[in-house]
């Protein structure tokens, strides 16, 4: 009895648990730390978003259990955004899905479509529910690398997964592709798109896109769906959530959409799991896709404040970032005094002597070595007090390094 559970004998350990423990530890021991370990929004959800909460759960009736695969309303809201913004026509009958945020339907739509021993075509470095949504359904994994010298080339990521195809025993049945990526803010254009569906069906492979930051860009045009792609919804769905987009996290709420038989799939398997979001946030989210949009330019406008702040004051630091093109996150490389040591030890000395909280690179996979990932999650003010924080510290590197080895001596 004292064995462990199969499905969770298959998940690594979870390497953002140390990073968080000494958080916690540190801050019960009186440390102010700044935190962008984790993407959680922190601005207020548009106040008539929230009017429509308020409005609604005033009313008994709904009050009762809800429709799993989201009401009517939200539905044709959802519809309508993808025909508005990507002018994509779908069917809110049988073409889209409400989700309880995109994180529970990747993993729902993982366990519709994996059978045993399934291997599944995942990027690398990712989020962990791309590849981790597969292993729990009981799928193989075989990761593809998707950055060359830290950025997205879209020739050679199509060139590794035609090798990651050729050399699988069995075929790939599925394919998981996540633009503007999180962790690395990296972005693609609708030519890319063109040739992964193109790939996908020479392959015979499902298409799962993962959209989640559509509306958090900074330069250049809007990120395209891949439904945009004629013929994509033979063979692709695609994942939004209103957790960025509307800053309303904590509200799970979320969409999938396009392929029917992928969409019928999932709704079969929610029908047995849950009885969808509760109503009013269901009614509180449709008003959010049929109401007013500018609230997304002004959320989208302090990302992007906050990610200019970040890479100019870290830079003053010796802190060298990449601006990000996309997301509430900056990909970042470490800096060159702490190289040799890793993503996690870098994030520990980070929090122990900089007060500052941010996510190992190795936490997203193999190929995120190298990196960490920073959440535009604080103001300005304490972006800036952290780079000061982080000044300090680069300058104590090599005393900071020494103390590290021979610590490490002396445990060894």
């Amino acid at each position: 009895m004292a064995e462990e559970f199969y499905r969770i004998k298959r998940l690594p350990p979870y390497v953002f648990a140390e990073v968080n423990r000494l958080k916690a530890e540190y801050r019960a021991g009186g440390m102010d730390i700044i935190d962008f370990g984790m993407g959680n929004p922190d601005m207020d959800t548009p106040s008539h978003i929230v009017e429509k909460l308020v409005e609604t759960v005033r009313k008994p009736r709904t009050h009762r259990y809800s429709a799993s695969k989201g009401i009517p309303g939200l539905r044709r809201a959802q519809a309508g955004y993808y025909a508005r913004r990507f002018g994509v026509k779908l069917n809110p009958e049988t073409e889209v899905i409400a989700t309880l945020g995109s994180k529970e339907g990747l993993a729902n739509l993982a366990m519709a479509i994996t059978a045993p021993g399934d291997v599944m075509l995942v990027p690398n470095p990712s989020y962990p529910i791309h590849p981790y949504g597969f292993m729990i359904a009981g799928g193989t994994l075989r990761h593809v690398p998707t950055l060359h010298d830290g950025r997205f080339d879209p020739e050679q990521y199509l060139r590794s997964l035609e090798r990651a195809v050729v050399h699988s025993v069995p075929k790939p049945v599925a394919l998981v592709v996540s633009f503007p990526s999180n962790p690395t803010a990296q972005i693609c254009d609708l030519d890319f798109y063109k040739d992964l569906i193109a790939f996908a069906k020479k392959h015979h492979l499902w298409v799962l896109s993962d959209l989640a930051y559509a509306e958090i860009y900074f330069d250049g045009n809007p990120p395209p769906s891949i439904l945009q792609v004629e013929g994509a919804k033979d063979v692709a769905v695609e994942f939004t959530s209103l957790s960025k987009t509307f800053s309303m996290p904590g509200w799970r709420m979320g969409f999938a959409v396009g392929n029917d038989r992928l969409i019928s799939a999932l709704t079969r398997i929610k029908s047995y799991l849950d009885y969808g979001a509760f109503t009013p946030v269901q009614v509180a989210a449709a008003a959010a896709l049929n109401g007013p949009q500018d609230c997304i330019a002004e959320i989208r406008d302090i990302y992007r404040s906050r990610r200019d702040v970040l890479v100019e004051s870290m830079g003053r630091a010796g802190w060298d970032i990449p601006p990000p093109p996309a997301t509430m996150f900056a990909w970042a490389p470490l800096p060159e005094a702490f190289r040799e040591i890793g993503s996690m030890a870098f994030s520990k000395i980070l929090l122990r002597e900089a007060e500052v909280a941010v996510a190992p690179g190795i936490g997203f996979g193999e190929y995120g070595e190298g990196y960490v990932r920073i959440g535009l999650v604080e103001n300005e003010h304490r972006i800036r007090q952290a780079a000061r924080n982080v000044k300090r510290m680069i300058a104590r590197a090599p005393e900071i390094l020494a103390q590290e080895e021979a610590e490490a001596t002396e445990v060894a």
